[in-house]
């Protein structure tokens, strides 16, 4: 692949490591084995409810800065045997304010008594709800949702995952939005990454749950990020252990219809260096079904209708594996390389009957029309990542990333009507991707920060795409459909933002980011060649005061961009049946949006809201209209019109919205929390003399409620409801689902088993009817029915969790907590 990489830049980066290595003191390794003389024990507490703190750390370190330590039990209770000695002792807790016994001397079995520990108000822009207590923690910017406390996606997937996130949805389609809206930014610790793949819903339905310790949901994303994604960022971070030693977790499931995976992590950290792994196979079989009712008008002539009744059947295998090693080269740097590996098979079987009906409503022909499509997905990634912390201070650092993907796609379908063959379409893709990132951060003071650096996204997709007719046993390629293009894409973005805290109250984080894009497009079949070249600044705001020590309010602005993809471009068409396709549009323009948010966070004892009101204003914004093409086909031996969907650049779009997340945890056993979301959307604007305006009021509402039963078993409910949708040309009804789930611990905490219902009253499903000049569509579209799931899971060297030490080290973006 030639891409324009500053190659200079690259070997200046490899080299950087061994300079800071020569700079960095060496350490002994803080594996060194202890003999365990003396007992340590006692018990650590919120101070203000007084309730134990599970998964608290405590940590001994003496003059040598040897270190060891534990954790706190479910009952906040610790004992931990230590060597004889004098050590500094620190009893810490992820948003609680750490407390530190400095030179305690131990010679004997000891009760350190009671720790109460608070939370922590005066970090920077962070403001708490902490993980171990719910399912979803909020900051000043973002919501993280734990993926770990969710019992319903356990042996589900990535896309399951992300159903359960406050303020996202996934339609039936396994479309991913963000308050409504579909352009949504989805990474990989803080990265773009061969997980996601060429087809991000496919990728991420593939992928298992258990991969993922959390999702970020950053709404207003800081400079540091990538401009692109309109509705904002979903930062999915992966699984990893550092505990020392060796540690895991597999996980089985099984399920119906009929499916089966199993998936694993494992880590094993030992002197310098971490290993870690995560891997996972599955198999599902997907049922589902879709109807589609049109009426044609034939100006003075009578309508026509057509009918069309599918059944699908998908069989989808897959394996992904992600192996890496961090080399702690000094206390202050290190090096990670890691290697992934996905692929997934795909055998798909669609029957699709076709009636034709004349004004009477009487049978004109049926045809019987049968799809076996196999796909075949593919995708490589290496990372190499590099961070070096100065004098000590993990606030003051330098990282850099390496990135190289190599994905592939093919897709084959062969088409029978009535019991025979005819026609073929293959699609071949291939795509390759560099990504170069560094970042300096350095501290001014004790509550300010400064940062720089850069960004490039260097990308080649290849698609291949064939239309082959069977003509008297001879397959026949149309020549008017079958095409190649070959669509690069390179951005090199550089930034800068600072922050600050001012007087305890008040924090801002302001950046400014400078990205250039340059897009060739070459149309290889008709020698199309067209560039496009343009640079964008996008500022971007993050404003936070605390009114007190349980309520804050924020002010978010940020300017984004949204490009075409490369189907949207491509002017040959591609057909999802005989009567219907999509052409792109080679001349259509980048979106650019404005978007403001004003954010409230209020903590009434165990009731926790946030809230906020948000607004976009988007220029040259991508609609997708239905037209006739002006084309015709014979279905049933009758002539059928041709419909064409095309996406194109409409004036401007303003969007706007309030949601809100309440959480509620009335006692230890039981934890409630509820995410709703009401938007409003008015598109104006004009094409080809015809008037696509159209305003758009919709809502969602989510609601979680988990409660342990006796026997300790884990008993929860989600409900779902979207409301009712419409645009220029569709109108949407809305859609309810209910998922439940049980879990029960076993082995002394070791293991889990959990038993998950899907959509339990078997109504996720999407019904829309679409309206034209010349044509009305009425369809209902159930991507599958209604699954059973029963998972297992053990873990060794490990129990539950800790959230706390996953976090630490995780590229997750962070910066001064406005992100």
């Amino acid at each position: 692949m030639n891409l324009s990489v500053p190659l200079f830049f690259i070997l200046a980066m490899c080299l950087m490591p061994h300079t800071f290595y020569a700079q960095g003191p060496n350490i002994s390794a803080s594996t060194t084995h202890l003999a365990k003389d003396v007992n340590i024990s006692g018990k650590v507490i919120d101070k203000d409810t007084k309730e134990p703190l599970e998964y608290a750390t405590i940590i001994f370190t003496n003059k040598e800065k040897v270190t060891t330590g534990g954790i706190t039990d479910s009952n906040g209770l610790f004992n931990i045997s230590i060597q004889k000695g004098v050590y500094d002792v620190s009893i810490e807790y992820i948003s609680y304010i750490s407390k530190t016994i400095k030179n305690k001397k131990i010679v004997s079995d000891e009760n350190l008594g009671t720790v109460s520990l608070e939370i922590n108000m005066e970090a920077l822009g962070e403001v708490e709800i902490i993980a171990e207590r719910t399912t979803v923690e909020i900051k000043l910017d973002k919501k993280i949702y734990n993926v770990g406390k969710d019992l319903t996606v356990r042996g589900g997937t990535v896309s399951d995952v992300l159903d359960n996130v406050p303020s996202v949805s996934v339609d039936v389609e396994g479309n991913v939005s963000l308050r409504g809206q579909d352009n949504v930014r989805i990474l990989i610790n803080g990265k773009p990454s061969g997980l996601v793949g060429l087809n991000s819903t496919d990728a991420l339905r593939q992928l298992p749950a258990e991969s993922i310790e959390r999702v970020e949901v950053i709404s207003s994303p800081s400079a540091r990020y990538d401009a692109e994604g309109t509705a904002g960022i979903l930062n999915i971070i992966l699984r990893r252990s550092k505990l020392q030693g060796l540690n895991g977790a597999i996980t089985t499931n099984v399920g119906h219809p009929t499916q089966a995976g199993v998936s694993g992590n494992i880590n094993y950290r030992t002197g310098d260096f971490n290993f870690f792994n995560t891997t996972g196979y599955s198999y599902r079989e997907s049922p589902g079904e879709s109807s589609t009712k049109n009426e044609y008008f034939n100006g003075s002539d009578p309508s026509t209708f057509l009918n069309e009744n599918r059944d699908f059947d998908r069989q989808r295998k897959g394996i992904n594996t992600n192996f890496g090693v961090e080399w702690y080269i000094t206390d202050s740097a290190s090096l990670t390389n890691s290697f992934l590996y996905r692929n997934s098979n795909d055998d798909d079987e669609t029957r699709n009957l076709s009636t034709e009906l004349d004004e009477y409503a009487n049978v004109i022909n049926s045809t019987n029309r049968f799809e076996l499509e196999k796909e075949d997905d593919t995708n490589i990634q290496y990372s190499l990542n590099f961070d070096k912390q100065f004098n000590g201070n993990s606030e003051h650092k330098f990282t850099f990333d390496f990135q190289f993907e190599k994905s592939r796609e093919n897709e084959n379908s062969l088409i029978s009507e009535d019991g025979n063959d005819v026609e073929t379409v293959e699609t071949l893709e291939k795509q390759d991707q560099i990504l170069l990132q560094s970042d300096y951060v350095m501290p001014i003071g004790e509550k300010s920060q400064f940062e720089f650096g850069y960004r490039g996204n260097f990308s080649k997709l290849n698609t291949d795409y064939t239309l082959a007719f069977n003509e008297s046993g001879n397959y026949v390629v149309d020549t008017d459909v079958s095409n190649n293009l070959i669509y690069k894409e390179h951005i090199n973005a550089v930034y800068s933002q600072f922050g600050s805290k001012v007087k305890d109250k008040f924090s801002f984080l302001l950046g400014l980011r400078m990205e250039s894009t340059r897009v060739t497009i070459d149309q290889k079949t008709s020698n199309d060649l067209k560039k496009k070249n343009y640079i964008g600044l996008f500022p971007t705001v993050n404003l936070g005061y605390e009114i007190s020590e349980k309520q804050s309010v924020t002010l978010g602005y940020n300017r984004r961009i949204r490009r075409a993809r490369s189907r949207y471009i491509n002017p040959f068409p591609s057909r999802s049946s005989a009567t219907n396709q999509f052409q792109g549009n080679p001349d259509i323009n980048p979106t650019y949006s404005n978007s403001f948010d004003i954010g409230y966070l209020n903590r009434f004892g165990k009731l926790t809201l946030n809230s906020s009101i948000y607004f976009q204003h988007a220029t040259d914004v991508f609609t997708f209209i239905a037209q006739d093409s002006g084309e015709t086909v014979i279905v049933g031996g009758t002539e059928v019109p041709v419909i064409t969907r095309s996406p194109i650049n409409l004036a401007t779009n303003d969007r706007y919205g309030f949601e809100f997340t309440l959480t509620y945890r009335p006692n230890k056993k039981w934890n409630m929390n509820g995410n709703f979301n009401l938007f409003q959307s008015k598109t104006e604007g004009f094409y080809n003399d015809i008037d696509y305006g159209a305003q758009n009021a919709s809502w969602f509402i989510r609601f979680n409620n988990k409660y342990t039963l006796p026997g300790n078993i884990d008993w929860q409910t989600r409900l779902f409801y979207m409301g009712p949708r419409e645009d220029a040309q569709n109108k949407t009804k809305g859609m309810f689902s209910t998922d439940m789930a049980f879990s029960k611990d076993l082995f002394k905490d070791s293991a889990s088993i959990a038993l998950s219902v899907s959509d339990v009253f078997n109504s996720a499903k999407r019904d829309m009817l679409s309206t034209t000049e010349t044509f009305i569509s009425d369809s209902e579209f159930k991507w599958r029915k209604r699954t059973f799931n029963l998972s297992f899971t053990y873990r060794f060297n490990q129990q539950k969790r800790n959230d706390r030490e996953s976090r630490q080290g995780e590229d997750g973006g962070e910066d001064m907590g406005f992100e």
